[in-house]
């Protein structure tokens, strides 16, 4: 298997996942605006999505993969079954139970999350109506993980359009609907959230049937305590619990942040939000691509106890980090007015929204290096079940996040929380990195000192050509001419791509070498 194949195969699908994201935030920008009713939505869906990251793709995925990828290769995919029936047995149960629990309790959680919000009781209420959400992405994770472990990358990869794709049917259809009605609008979000949700838990079903691999729930007494008896179960669940504490510490950071946020003023969260998902865009491309390959490699490479392989393999992710992500933190940092204007200023975006959205895009900028090399870097000690180590680091971070929040969100308001999870996440990298090498897994490579020189010089290149651009042309009054706006974009991406691949070439770096076979 080719990994950098696999790996475009994914940042391919999850690019179809994005630009149906940022249609999806277009489309309710332009709608709503960045308002006290956006602020509510954007706080409900943050739950869900909140325990989604701890469960699902969080503590869960952490601990699921490696052993599941283990038990395939020692034991083959009989025993393997028996595990993946165990796992969803007790997983679909637990969230049952979380679910009813969560409606339940939905304004205390809502006060947790977001105390100041103008909206408090359409957050309340939108978190009824999408708390379940948590359950269908649980699950999916739980298939995302057999998938990859069988190398089969596409389903779970393409799986987050169907979310995108449905809560813009629901802005397109049910927002008059619902005006004509007398339901608040913004409702007809939280319904699009629950019908993606479902959609994407369907997508799995003739996925998992296709390589024999469907969870069979256990229905009975019985059948649960046989669950709850497999030893594989018990080791995930080991793995879990440090697995928890990590991802819990960077989830009550977001917590925090969202809180602060919701002092702020009206519009903060969702001009946090709004930044956050053009800055997911290479995460996405690029990390969580990069993670979703390597851990399943690396677990395989740590069984069979190939040293070697494991710290090429960690080697090969580090450098495509930088060789991709240092761009795109440039142009996050020198382009972000012509990106939020050209993007989110139509109907209710007004240019004091592009203003505010651009302050909070750039402290991510600052950061980016550090978020995506946090997804190769992380899988070198999961796969190794280390996940004590990520955890210490997690809450240092914490620590460390808070208290540049102190310093920072009294002089630069909301971009001060955006700063300071950027800056957090750099030291983030640089402590799992120095924790990598001392312990002897990672190794790195020759060649580092001139790789790294001439990334370096190809984006100052590049990031010299897109601040003139970002300063030749007023793109907020280019609002009248969208087609001019978005075409200038296009021209100007694409022209910061060829300086930059073309500054490589010159300066003599061999692309080739990225093309890693497993």
């Amino acid at each position: 298997m080719n990994l950098l194949r696999a790996a475009s195969t994914v940042s391919l699908f999850t690019l179809a996942s994005r630009i149906t994201g940022l249609a999806r935030e277009l489309i309710i920008a332009a709608t709503f605006g960045a308002s006290a009713a956006t602020d509510a939505f954007n706080v409900a869906f943050r739950i869900p999505n909140l325990l989604r990251r701890l469960f699902a793709e969080g503590a869960f995925s952490q601990a699921f993969v490696p052993i599941l990828a283990a038990t395939r290769s020692r034991d083959g995919d009989e025993i393997t079954q028996r595990l993946i029936d165990a796992v969803a047995s007790v997983l679909f149960w637990l969230l049952l139970g979380l679910s009813v629990l969560g409606v339940a309790l939905a304004p205390v959680v809502v006060w947790l999350m977001a105390s100041g919000l103008a909206a408090f009781d359409d957050a309340v209420l939108m978190t009824r109506l999408m708390f379940p959400y948590i359950a269908c992405m649980s699950l999916v994770a739980l298939s995302a993980g057999v998938l990859n472990t069988w190398k089969r990358f596409a389903i779970p990869a393409v799986t987050p359009v169907l979310l995108n794709l449905c809560v813009i049917a629901a802005a397109w259809l049910l927002v008059p609907r619902f005006r004509d009605w007398g339901i608040a609008p913004i409702y007809a979000l939280a319904v699009g959230v629950m019908a993606g949700g479902v959609a994407q838990l369907a997508l799995q079903v003739p996925a998992l049937m296709r390589i024999g691999a469907f969870p069979r729930i256990a229905l009975s007494v019985a059948g649960m305590r046989a669950a709850l008896d497999h030893p594989g179960l018990r080791r995930i669940l080991q793995l879990m619990l440090p697995a928890l504490l990590g991802v819990s510490v960077a989830q009550l950071s977001l917590l925090i942040n969202t809180q602060i946020a919701s002092h702020v003023g009206v519009g903060a969260v969702s001009w946090l939000t709004y930044a956050d998902r053009l800055m997911e865009f290479p995460t996405a491309l690029l990390g969580v691509a990069l993670g979703v390959v390597l851990l399943p490699q690396l677990s395989a490479a740590q069984g069979s106890g190939d040293d070697a392989a494991y710290s090429g393999l960690l080697d090969w992710g580090l450098r495509l980090v930088v060789l991709l992500a240092l761009p795109c933190a440039m142009a996050l940092i020198v382009f972000p007015a012509p990106l939020v204007a050209s993007l989110y200023n139509y109907g209710a975006f007004d240019p004091q929204d592009v203003q505010m959205t651009v302050r909070a895009l750039m402290g991510y900028g600052v950061g980016l290096m550090g978020l995506i090399g946090v997804k190769v870097l992380a899988p070198g000690f999961y796969a190794r079940q280390d996940i004590k180590t990520p955890v210490r680091i997690a809450i240092a971070m914490l620590v460390l996040t808070q208290l540049m929040n102190l310093a920072f969100v009294p002089w630069l308001g909301h971009a001060g929380l955006a700063l300071s999870i950027g800056l957090a996440a750099l030291c983030n990298s640089a402590l799992l990195l120095v924790g990598l090498r001392r312990s002897g897994v990672y190794r790195p490579s020759p060649g580092w000192p001139g790789f790294a020189g001439r990334v370096v010089v190809a984006t100052a290149s590049m990031g010299a050509g897109l601040a003139f651009a970002a300063r030749a042309i007023d793109w907020v009054a280019l609002g009248a001419q969208p087609a001019l706006r978005i075409g200038l974009l296009a021209a100007s991406l694409a022209a910061a791509a060829v300086v930059y691949f073309g500054a490589l070439l010159l300066l003599g770096l061999p692309l080739r070498q990225f093309a890693r076979r497993a």
